[in-house]
């Protein structure tokens, strides 16, 4: 297992928060993400919160666990598109069956949606490492 690190994005703005919670959602959304999977990925457990993030994130209140939380799916979808050229894979990655050892047969998602920040840093720095980037 890959150290674990707070990233320096984790300390956003309550407005750059709101900015990548609008992102990411949209993102999210175009992966497919049912309205369980996204509460699973953002850490949210009641859908009256999720659904006053999704109706204006300009109004929540993000906690610095849905920041880093932000920053890590943030990262993923930039490494995706660095890694895929068209769009239909850079949104439709995270649902494919992966084989590499780290997913046994999962998809991102699969793992993302366990519902811990150390499960999105996992698949972030996985592909970070494919790319070439930083791990």
């Amino acid at each position: 297992m890959s150290s674990y690190q707070v990233p320096a994005a984790a300390q956003l703005t309550q407005k750059q928060g709101h900015a990548a919670l609008r992102a990411v959602l949209n993102i999210l959304e175009k992966w497919g993400c049912t309205k369980e999977e996204k509460k699973a990925v953002l850490g949210i457990e009641a859908d009256s919160t999720f659904f006053k993030y999704q109706k204006d994130p300009t109004t929540a209140k993000v906690s610095r666990d849905t920041m880093e939380r932000l920053s890590y799916l943030l990262n993923i979808h930039a490494a995706l598109r660095i890694l895929f050229s068209e769009s239909d894979s850079v949104y439709g990655w995270v649902k494919k069956p992966n084989n590499h050892p780290f997913y046994a047969g999962r998809s991102a998602l699969d793992v993302m949606k366990q519902g811990r920040v150390v499960d999105l840093y996992e698949v972030m720095s996985r592909l970070n490492s494919e790319r070439g980037g930083w791990a």
